[in-house]
Order: C-alpha cells, then sequence, then structure tokens
C-alpha cells in the first residue's frame, strides 16, 4: 500500500510537469532577444569591467544573471537570480504541510498531494529584487513561466473573518535576529493587505517553467505576487496567517524600507515605506554588432500597467522608437531591441526610457526622489561603450 502511494504521487507530479512543459513551450514568444547569429558581436560596456562574470548559484547564496546574456522570454531556472536571507532550508516534501491559521472560519491544513491535485493555472511573471541596481547592472532579476493555484481560492475556501485585514505568509527559513539586546529566532516573513492578497492573479506557485520548483527558489511551495518586488514572493511557504493589525517583522518594518523625502502637506519629510509594487524600469543590457548594424537590447518592468512605448537615446540626439516584444504579456517582463544604423566610431553614451500607458515616464537619476535606503533604483541607467572604426 505504501509503495502504491508513492507511486500514484510520482506519476502525479510528473503529469503535472509535462502538462506545465507543453504549455511553456506553447506560450513562448516568437519574438525575443535571440542567441548571437553568425559574425554577429557583443559589444563590450566600458561603464563595466571587461572581466564581469558571476558563478552558479550555491547554497545561501545571492545569485544574479548576466544580463549580457539574455537571450530568451523566459530565464532558465538556473540563471534566474537567487537572494537568501536565512540560508537555504530542505524542506520535506512527503511531510510538508500549509497550513492557514488566524482569523478564518476554518483553520485548515494543505498537503503537497492537495495542492497539486486543485484546479492549475499558468502566467508568465517577471520581477527584480528591491535591491536590483547598477552595481550588478540590474543582474537581480529573472522572468519565468509559473503554474499553481490561485491564492484567492485557498483564502475563499478557509473563509476570512470580517475583522481579518492583513495576511502574513510565513517561510521555513529562519534566522537570529538582535532585537533590542535580545536573540529572537523568526522565519522570513511578509505580508499584504486583504484586498491585495484577494488579487486573482496571486499564486501559490508550486512550478516554475515546466518543471517542479527548484530548491533555490523554494521547494515545494512558494508565494508568487505579480507586480510586486522579489521580497514579497515568499519561499518554502509553510503558514499563511490572517490577522487583524499590521504585521511588523524584520523584512516588513525594518528591512526593505525605503527612506526617502517626500512632501506631506507642504512639508518636506523623510517617509519610510515597505518595499513592495515594481516602479517603471528600462534598461538596457546589450550592445551587438553585424557589419555597420548595431542592435541595443534591454528589458522592462511594471507593476501590471501596460506600456506605452520605451525609447533609446544615443548621446544627445532625440529619443528614438525601440521595438517591444509584442509577446510579452501583463506581468512579464517586456524585452526591446532598437537597430542602430551606421554608428560612427568613437564613444557614445546610450540610455533607455519607458513610458506607461498612464504617460508616466521613468525619470532620470537627477529626478529621483532624495533617499538614503539602497531599495528601488528605478532610474535611467545610462550605459557607455566605444564604436571600433
Amino acid at each position: 500500500m505504501h509503495d502504491e502511494k508513492i507511486d500514484r504521487r510520482t506519476l502525479l507530479k510528473r503529469s503535472l510537469n509535462t502538462t506545465m512543459a507543453v504549455g511553456a513551450v506553447a506560450t513562448i514568444p516568437q519574438w525575443a532577444m535571440p542567441a548571437l547569429a553568425q559574425g554577429e558581436e557583443l559589444v563590450l560596456f566600458t561603464d563595466m569591467p571587461a572581466d564581469f562574470s558571476r558563478g552558479p548559484a550555491i547554497p545561501g547564496g545571492t545569485h544574479f544573471l548576466d544580463t549580457r546574456q539574455i537571450t530568451s522570454f523566459y530565464t532558465d531556472n538556473a540563471d534566474f537570480y537567487v537572494v537568501q536571507h536565512y540560508g537555504q532550508p530542505e524542506v520535506d516534501i512527503d511531510s510538508y504541510r500549509l497550513k492557514v491559521t488566524g482569523l478564518v472560519e476554518t483553520e485548515r491544513e494543505y498537503t503537497l498531494s492537495d495542492l497539486q491535485q486543485r484546479s492549475q493555472f499558468q502566467q508568465a511573471a517577471g520581477f527584480e529584487c528591491g535591491g536590483n541596481s547598477p552595481r550588478l547592472y540590474n543582474g537581480l532579476i529573472g522572468n519565468a513561466n509559473w503554474g499553481g493555484v490561485r491564492l484567492r481560492d485557498i483564502l475563499a475556501e478557509c473563509g476570512i473573518k470580517p475583522e481579518g485585514k492583513e495576511v502574513v505568509f510565513f517561510g521555513a527559513d529562519s534566522g537570529t535576529e538582535n532585537i533590542r539586546d535580545t536573540d529572537v529566532e523568526q522565519n522570513f516573513a511578509r505580508s499584504l493587505s486583504q484586498e491585495d492578497a484577494m488579487r486573482p492573479e496571486n499564486m501559490l506557485a508550486l512550478q516554475m517553467n515546466g518543471e517542479a520548483l527548484p530548491l533555490f527558489h523554494g521547494r515545494p511551495l512558494r508565494l508568487l505576487i505579480p507586480g510586486f518586488y522579489g521580497v514579497a514572493n515568499v519561499k518554502w511557504l509553510t503558514q499563511i496567517h490572517v490577522q487583524d493589525r499590521r504585521f511588523m517583522s524584520r523584512f516588513m518594518g525594518r528591512d526593505y524600507v525605503t527612506l526617502k523625502k517626500e512632501m506631506i502637506g507642504g512639508q518636506e519629510r523623510w517617509v519610510e515605506n515597505s518595499v513592495t509594487r515594481i516602479h517603471l524600469k528600462s534598461a538596457i543590457t546589450r550592445v551587438t554588432r553585424m557589419g555597420n548594424t548595431h542592435k541595443i537590447s534591454g528589458f522592462v518592468l511594471t507593476d501590471g500597467v501596460g506600456v506605452r512605448s520605451v525609447e533609446v537615446k544615443i548621446g544627445n540626439g532625440p529619443w528614438m522608437q525601440a521595438q517591444l516584444d509584442s509577446g510579452a504579456t501583463q506581468y512579464s517582463w517586456k524585452l526591446f531591441q532598437y537597430q542602430w544604423n551606421n554608428a560612427s566610431p568613437g564613444e557614445h553614451t546610450i540610455v533607455s526610457r519607458v513610458t506607461d500607458a498612464n504617460g508616466k515616464v521613468q525619470l532620470t537619476a537627477e529626478q529621483m526622489p532624495e533617499k538614503i535606503s539602497r531599495w528601488e533604483n528605478y532610474g535611467q541607467f545610462p550605459r557607455t561603450l566605444v564604436i571600433a572604426g
């Protein structure tokens, strides 16, 4: 009997993975940032070291993408960025339970099999770390095809009580924090308002690019909140708790908190906010050369608001329209290209900017609000390079 259960569970996992793989292939856009063609050369940026590289992901470490090497709409699981604050827990699959507790009509526990047998959906979603920046050439980023169950279906099944205002998500990863000279053990956790938690696109993700969720990315279950920075997407998810007050923890109240100047009722004040929704951003990641033609490529991220245009400027020239990937979806990254003909030899500065469907334009570095924290770096990112004669 025990062997029969294992076989059944294995068969279910294989069936899900096969379905996901077929769906992933079917939804890959025809237009994507291609690999280098024969005779095409990568033009090195002079604003980054010529020997810039990164190794493979390691347990407990930070892994970033070399954005010059983006060659497909979906980021390979091994290349998708990784940030781990409390190491990398090994969650036992057979004994795994997702607990839903707190201000709900019925507290429940779900096994992995329970979640796998529920109705599944897929979506493309790209996001970056809240601390992604030109320092790593915007390498803390990735875009994947995710599969899983809708968070709101689980919450609706448990029934949130009227006084339930905040939904808290706890991961299995834990660490020691020193708070007012006291060492306390805390799990990684983030929270959402009930309204944000009930968005239909929010997912309890079981699969990534047609495979069962990899260990580095939260196996067996992670939260996916499209349009939010990566910190919101709690990995190794073990508990969902509903409460009647704002949740405070290191990663909601003390870390991943911006400190910036804002005008409050006509008075300039320093304001702190948790890192949540992705700010409008584009960045140039690659320039290639084929004969006398150069291609400028890059990505766009938004919080889900549509994109009106992305433009490229060379030196002091005018803004010129780039081509956006028509296969991009609401929450995926949007790859773009601009064909640069007859580039003159010598040094050049190039930059991109994106305008969303509401007319909001990506800010320059000078227009960015004054801030002390390193989070939310969405200003225009000029790149420099030399065109050979």
